[in-house]
């Protein structure tokens, strides 16, 4: 699944591809924003590590979590 962040006052996003589920990392950002942590953490497939204060969260977008079709469609 793609994830893309905003960051206010930063003109590019941050984007990545995850394994972990929409759901969960709905979650996620919801519980951070509700206990007023200071940051929250996400993982890509790759084994990077992203910390995203959350007082500076613009937006998070949610991709599909379909898998890509390879191919023609007819």
């Amino acid at each position: 699944m793609e994830i893309r962040i905003g960051i206010i006052n930063t003109g590019r996003e941050l984007s990545f591809e995850t394994s972990t589920g929409a759901d969960e990392v709905r979650s996620q950002v919801t519980a951070a924003l509700d206990q007023n942590a200071s940051h929250v953490t996400f993982s890509d497939v790759k084994g990077n590590s992203y910390i995203v204060p959350t007082a500076n969260l613009g937006y998070v977008e949610l991709g599909t979590e379909e898998s890509r079709r390879v191919g023609f469609v007819a």
